[in-house]
């Protein structure tokens, strides 16, 4: 199997459970809080351990009682996190999510360390980059250090995965021509190419990344599933497994680990989407970040019980 990296960041996640989410200038009671590991990279780094891929993590943690926490999930879940990097004056990135009763989130991000990680930290680990065949990168880390990370793995000659989330508010253009396949949700289709969020600027929107650079389009649409853009496999609309939402917490990041986990064994991209859709549908049952990820035999099995059911 293929080695994955995964760049990015992590956060322990300050869950809050609310009947509604709350308007401007709304004061609204939570019933519940949880302390959960979470962040893009974390997050999508988990998926990929509980999978069974063969993946490591960099990311930048402060010296904290959250990183340890975050440390520690993330090596029950088979990451190896032997290269994190501990900042020292910074505190661990914090995220303080509402999930409501239909299990939509709205998140607010404290970067910490996460903001601290540049061009030299990605210098003094070129060793992963050299080992690694597939890096996932997201946009919870400074643009800057992203966009030189993606150049030089080109320059190396990987695979690189791109999930732009958060979309900043100046994306790089540059950045495009390093990404060989890039996961937005319609939402950030809309933000990064200016079309507005409707089913016919789906795949407009996808067409226009290419044309700026960008090798495979695959956008996630939620419970209306995905639409993949591919110079191999065409356009096709991925359908979507029919389940009730609990909490769409992790559920972008679970999709792009599948996606990896599936590309590291040689897969090709239309069934790596369809299994990546698989594990996407189990996390939104679930509660949390890394805490509702599935292990690939449950994946397997829910798998084999929609066929069945058909």
């Amino acid at each position: 199997m293929k080695k994955i990296l995964v760049i990015g960041s992590l956060n322990v996640d300050m869950v809050m459970n609310v009947d509604h989410t709350p308007a401007v200038g709304e004061t609204i009671l939570a019933d519940t809080m949880t302390f959960i590991p979470g962040g893009k990279g974390a997050n999508q780094a988990c998926a990929a351990g509980c999978l069974g891929a063969d993946v490591m993590m960099l990311g930048a943690v402060g010296n904290d009682s959250y990183a340890d926490m975050q440390l520690e999930s993330l090596g029950k879940a088979g990451v190896d996190v032997s290269h994190m990097i501990r900042k020292d004056g910074e505190t661990t990135g914090l995220a303080v999510i509402t999930v409501n009763s239909e299990g939509d989130n709205s998140i607010v991000v404290v970067p910490g360390a996460n903001a601290a990680l540049s061009r030299k930290d990605i210098d003094q680990n070129m060793e992963l980059l050299e080992r690694s065949d597939i890096i996932i990168l997201q946009l919870e880390i400074p643009t800057d250090t992203v966009l030189y990370a993606a150049k030089t793995a080109k320059t190396l000659g990987k695979t690189v995965i791109l999930d732009p989330a958060p979309v900043p508010k100046v994306f790089p253009r540059e950045l495009y021509q390093y990404v060989d396949i890039m996961k937005p949700n319609e939402t950030e289709l809309s933000m990064l190419t200016g079309l507005s969020c409707t089913e016919e600027n789906i795949e407009k929107g996808a067409a226009q990344l290419r044309r700026y650079g960008v090798r495979e389009v695959l956008v996630t649409l939620g419970e209306k599933g995905s639409f993949l853009d591919s110079g191999i496999c065409g356009k096709c609309r991925i359908p979507a497994y029919a389940v009730t939402a609990v909490d769409t917490t992790a559920a972008g990041d679970s999709f792009t680990a599948a996606l990896a986990f599936m590309l590291a064994q040689d897969k090709g991209l239309l069934e790596a989407a369809e299994f990546a859709s698989s594990v996407s549908a189990i996390v939104v049952t679930r509660k949390g970040a890394q805490s509702s990820i599935p292990a690939l035999d449950e994946v397997l099995r829910f798998q084999e019980s929609f066929q069945n059911a058909k």
